[in-house]
């Protein structure tokens, strides 16, 4: 215990009187003292209620005799930082997070840790934190927002983001934009639809590391401050039992998760966030695991923004532990896998049901035979690119059409929105990488524009950069290797013909290997100017997307 080297003996005196500096008494300090990483603020939607989540840990650490220490992690909410240069800035802060968390913990020692995010970055940052360490670690989220309304339907961010293109295509008008813009985001939490945030606490149960609701509960209910009790008095168990983040985050677990991400229909980001989670446990996931995956698993969710369920809908119908009692029924989860709550996952499973089988199929009547998210290749992705096949129209699933070609974000979306971009169009947008970018932005906003236009079932987009979860229609990402890395995405040009067929995991660039080396020769890579500070050492160090853009590799 910490006690053992920091607090008891002649030697630390020094540190017990900083201890007493901060009020604790010797009776605290005689028992395990408990880390709580609280990401609260007061800029991001789903991070508003987490002081009131700390306190209820707080609490329930103390019921079950530890002390609890509360100290910070920072979080970007990436619907405020969309379209503009705060989203270089989003993905970065995975690294600054389990970074900045491993300095606190080290720096000041403690028995165990319950960690607090919930949105986009902050969770994958704060499990790779808890890989790294590897000290007794739980999980509680601060839950998802509520489905917003409008027009007496339900509503998510996505829905806001497509307003935008609906007005400028004249489908609706500024007082209508306006009401979307009031009533969409309807509470504090993590946007309502299976998007990035969602996904990933969703997946944080699946992983063994949060108890059941973590992902599904929102945020306004009281029975999340009951969960998050829970998690404090959990803690105390997993201390006691010396149960630690890579006991329970085996390749097993890594396994389950990309499964229950397959029928969950989960943000493609997770194809970023699950291989830097395993990568911190020691373990390798690489992407011929989700086809391989996917081909078995069947899509038995389509929460917005792929289809008209939220999360709210989800919790109602048991939770993620109900996806999970569906996919035991075709032998598709290793059961044994232990779990936070010191009982395998069979055991946490038992007597699970799933009670609305409208918003959780099963998996003789799902939404498709095979999972939500696909890895395409072809020539002009040698190393992956993913698409969140669950969230595409049928007519898009087959596609060819001539390329247009943009050099950034902000190129593409004055391109869309000055009506440049015509059914049948493949726009494609370079630069935008975990290098290139730097920083690899989620293209929200264009996506939401073409659909917002009517033109989701006509246009496809790739990218070397990623997506939102609230990105519906054939949105292809991570293109690997990426354009400021010498990938062929570099020497696309306008007209040139792309073939995209994601029931054969291809896509390809209609372009002679000889014309192509012409390219190279006389295209040059685009250097971007006034990259500096934290952005200019990301780009310098990260990995390829298809590696999960990563930093380090796995440090034991």
């Amino acid at each position: 215990m910490v006690k053992d080297t920091i607090v008891d003996g002649f030697q630390n005196a020094p540190h017990r009187s900083l201890y007493h500096a901060l009020g604790l008494t010797r009776e605290e300090l005689d028992r395990p003292l408990i880390g709580v990483v609280c990401s609260y603020n007061e800029i991001v939607p789903g991070h508003m209620n987490l002081d009131k989540i700390a306190q209820a840990v707080k609490m329930g650490v103390a019921m079950n005799g530890g002390t609890p220490i509360l100290f910070p992690a920072i979080a970007v909410c990436d619907g405020i930082a969309m379209g503009h240069t705060g989203m270089k800035y989003s993905l970065i802060t995975r690294d600054i997070i389990a970074d900045s968390t491993e300095a606190m913990v080290l720096a000041h020692g403690f028995d165990g840790l319950v960690m607090i995010p919930n949105c986009d970055k902050n969770v994958p940052g704060l499990l790779m934190a808890a890989a790294r360490l590897n000290i007794p670690t739980i999980f509680v989220s601060g839950g998802p927002m509520l489905a917003g309304r409008v027009g007496g339907k339900k509503t998510s961010l996505s829905s806001m983001f497509e307003a935008v293109g609906a007005y400028t295509a004249g489908k609706i008008d500024e007082a209508k934009l306006e009401e979307y813009a009031e009533k969409t985001c309807a509470s504090c939490g993590s946007c309502s639809g299976m998007y990035t945030a969602n996904s990933m606490n969703c997946l944080t149960e699946v992983l063994g590391m949060g108890l059941q609701g973590n992902g599904t509960i929102p945020a306004v209910y009281s029975s999340r401050l009951e969960l998050a009790k829970h998690a404090g008095m959990q803690i105390m168990e997993l201390v006691r039992h010396n149960i630690r983040p890579r006991d329970i985050m085996t390749p097993a677990a890594i396994r389950n998760a990309l499964t229950a991400d397959m029928a969950l229909g989960c943000s493609t980001n997770s194809m970023l966030h699950l291989p830097a989670i395993a990568n911190e446990c020691g373990i390798t996931v690489n992407l011929d695991m989700v086809n391989e995956i996917s081909e078995k698993t069947p899509n038995l969710c389509h929460l917005a923004p792929a289809g008209p369920t939220y999360m709210e809908d989800l919790n109602e119908a048991g939770g993620v532990y109900a996806v999970l009692k569906e996919l035991t029924k075709v032998g598709l989860l290793d059961t044994s896998v232990m779990t936070c709550t010191g009982k395998t996952l069979g055991e946490n499973l038992e007597g699970v049901v799933n009670y609305d089988e409208t918003v959780i199929r099963t998996p003789d009547h799902p939404y498709s035979q095979t999972g939500g998210i696909a890895v395409l290749r072809g020539n002009i992705a040698p190393d992956g690119c993913v698409v969140k096949r669950s969230a595409v129209a049928s007519e898009m699933l087959k596609h060819e059409g001539p390329a247009k070609v943009f050099n950034s974000e902000e190129e593409a979306i004055a391109a869309i929105y000055a009506g440049k971009i015509v059914k049948g169009d493949v726009v494609v947008i370079r630069y935008e990488g975990p290098s290139g970018g730097p920083g690899m932005r989620e293209m929200l906003s264009p996506t939401s524009a073409i659909a917002g236009m009517g033109l989701d079932k006509d246009v496809a987009l790739i990218t070397d950069g990623r997506f939102s979860g609230a990105t519906r229609g054939a949105a292809i990402g991570h293109v690997s290797p990426e354009a400021a890395r010498g990938g062929l995405i570099a020497y696309v040009k306008d007209g040139d013909r792309i073939s995209i067929d994601i029931p054969s995991y291809q896509i390809h660039l209609h372009v002679s290997d000889e014309e192509i080396e012409r390219r190279k020769r006389a295209m040059p890579i685009l250097q971007k100017e006034g990259i500096k500070g934290a952005l200019a050492r990301y780009a310098a160090s990260v990995s390829s997307a298809d590696k999960g853009a990563i930093i380090n590799e796995f440090r034991g």
